[in-house]
């Protein structure tokens, strides 16, 4: 059932100053449960994400195709529309239920609104065509009904390729009519975006179908190999190609510059290999490997097209799998499928923002779920949007006005997230003391694992407060990282002479630590002894009992040994004897506590220690 319009009654009216303090209430109680809710939401929305990640990216898991919205089912006349002019027409945001004007003029709408709204109006810019900014939309035009596909058809440029394969790939999707369906209706987003980029720059229009293979045109897709986006970039390559990674967003997910990026590079591998077959393969299989499968051909006198060259499965198959989408755009009927109507013109726009602002408020004006605004913008990693690393949001055309008018109108904070810089490594939980929130919210929101320690120069995402409320910096912004480091205790360093039989298994058994620690602590091999006398080092736990040792000389009037001191004392000088003496630079533990006993005739015997006649010192180290 339809919620009734707050501000409208038909059989009582409502004064104005009720009608206004009804909306604050409703949008204020709006705003206060999406926020509680907003944590959970990027909870779920993260775990969707690592799930589809672990999939093929060739059979990518349905996403829900993005609804249109109906202008006529939306607009709604109040009952003083019969006054004329002044008609009242409003549209339901389908996530909070509340009716928003969409006749007012922005202009006029700023005027009236409080110093929040004239903020929140700064935060936006035009919604335009983020290929062509300068043209103006118009949804009406005859060419923008027209059918995309067809305008596909014509470009197609590729030579044919005469392979089995082709064939075989053809009958696989023609067995698949859902699968063909989802990965079309998902397509219907980008397409358009992608045709007109390779139009303008004279490629074939059947590599506009390439996201059908790498991702079924998922650009929030994760292969097992980190390859990433619709596209599939994997991290060296989309840096070298300025596809930015960082703690807050990830280019190789964004449908903009994935696309440029993508273009830049099959142009840059046919331009290499003179054949667009061989820069396909380059694209999946790396140009140095088909350079060198070239080469071998070469040498050998054989043919070096495409089908000639010796390559992997993956590759083997991957052209033919182009060709049989291709023939199926072509001719859907002769294969028993049929494809989704897409028009010919852009189905986002991008809408500049000048201000941070959290991910769940962006969806929410814009009148979008999220998982559908996350459709148009994947590259987002965390639940705030900041405007100095994503200066553009994409939204459906429709959408992208209601998102402007909705946001002249907001009174309430732009963001409730902002980025810390770590002053100094520190545990998870000193550092939500730090910034005012739980240890687990704060480990859940910046993926910290148990027992790691935050290093210093690292970036938090936190909640904005009167001491952060300030948007973040661009250079933060670009340069965000997290560092982690195990939580281990720390370490004292532990000195002392090697006895007659001493290695390095020895005493790695004695300090129970690994060889391969002793060994690099030492700078020796794994198996290596050590001689009588020679200065051995090894590193120790301080949380261990601090009982050592040591240095004992026998001499003909018995032997005595010293128990260390408290850690408080950091030299003690005992005589031992006439002939020994121990001294212990610093309490520190050691793998195995000597412990002193006492024989029949009173003398005190060191039960356990590294090795006889040993005089051990032990450092504090960092």
């Amino acid at each position: 059932m339809e919620k009734p319009f707050l501000t409208m009654n038909a059989f009582r009216p409502i004064h104005p100053i009720q009608r206004a303090l009804l909306l604050s209430l409703t949008t204020a109680s709006t705003l206060v449960l999406s926020a509680c809710g907003s944590m959970m939401e990027n909870r779920a929305a993260d775990a969707g994400r690592s799930a589809r990640d672990t999939r093929d990216v060739q059979e990518a898991r349905e996403v829900r195709p993005l609804r249109n919205f109906d202008p006529d089912a939306l607009i709604r006349q109040s009952p003083t529309a019969a006054r004329g002019p002044d008609r009242n027409l409003t549209r339901q945001d389908p996530t909070s239920g509340l009716r928003v004007d969409i006749n007012t003029p922005m202009a006029a709408a700023g005027r009236q609104d409080s110093a929040a709204s004239a903020e929140a109006l700064d935060a936006i810019g035009t919604p335009t065509d983020p290929l062509r900014p300068d043209a103006t939309l118009n949804l009406s035009d005859a060419s923008a009904t027209q059918d995309l596909w067809g305008r596909i058809r014509k470009g197609y440029a590729l030579p044919e390729l005469q392979s089995d394969l082709v064939a075989e790939h053809e009958r696989w999707y023609a067995s698949r009519p859902d699968y063909v369906q989802r990965m079309t209706d998902r397509g219907s987003r980008y397409l358009f975006h992608v045709v007109e980029e390779i139009n303008r720059r004279n490629m074939p229009t059947e590599l506009a179908l390439l996201p059908f293979i790498e991702s079924a045109f998922n650009p929030q897709a994760m292969s097992s190999a980190r390859a990433s986006g619709m596209w599939q970039f994997m991290p060296a390559t989309g840096k070298d190609f300025e596809l930015k990674q960082n703690l807050f967003r990830d280019d190789r997910r964004d449908v903009l510059a994935s696309t440029r990026a993508a273009l830049d590079y099959l142009q840059r591998l046919n331009r290499m290999f003179g054949d667009w077959h061989l820069a396909l393969a380059a694209y999946n299989w790396g140009e140095g490997n088909v350079q060198k499968a070239i080469a071998r051909n070469q040498r050998q006198g054989l043919p070096t097209d495409y089908l000639s060259l010796n390559m992997p499965p993956e590759t083997r198959n991957y052209v033919p799998k182009l060709h049989a989408v291709r023939n199926i755009v072509m001719q859907p009927e002769r294969f028993g499928l049929s494809l989704p109507p897409v028009e010919n013109h852009p189905y986002f726009v991008s809408v500049p923002i000048q201000r941070d602002m959290d991910l769940s408020l962006a969806a929410r004006l814009a009148g979008l779920p999220q998982d559908e605004f996350k459709a148009l913008n994947p590259s987002q990693n965390k639940p705030v949007i900041l405007a100095a690393g994503t200066p553009q949001v994409l939204l459906p055309y429709d959408n992208a006005n209601l998102f402007v008018h909705n946001l002249g109108k907001h009174k309430g904070p732009l963001a409730s997230w902002t980025a810390w810089q770590v002053p100094s490594t520190m545990r998870p939980g000193d550092a939500a003391k730090r910034v005012g929130m739980s240890e687990t919210g704060l480990r859940e929101l910046n993926h910290i694992p148990p027992k790691m320690l935050v290093k210093a120069g690292s970036t938090l995402l936190v909640p904005r407060s009167e001491h952060r409320e300030q948007d973040v910096s661009e250079a933060l912004a670009d340069n965000a990282m997290m560092a982690l480091a195990p939580d281990l205790p720390p370490l004292r360093r532990v000195s002392f002479k090697a006895g007659k039989r001493d290695s390095v298994v020895s005493v790695a058994k004695r300090y129970r630590v690994s060889a391969q620690q002793v060994a690099q602590w030492n700078r020796t091999s794994a198996s290596a002894s050590f001689g009588k006398g020679q200065s051995v080092v090894v590193f120790v736990p301080t949380r261990n009992a601090v009982t050592t040792k040591v240095a004992t000389h026998t001499g003909t009037q018995g032997t005595q040994a010293h128990r260390a001191e408290p850690a408080s004392r950091k030299t003690t000088s005992v005589a031992a004897s006439r002939r020994g003496a121990v001294r212990v630079a610093s309490a520190a533990p050691a793998a195995r506590s000597a412990s002193v006993a006492r024989s029949s005739n009173g003398n005190a015997k060191l039960r356990t220690a590294p090795s006889r006649n040993t005089r051990i010192r032990v450092a504090s180290a960092r």
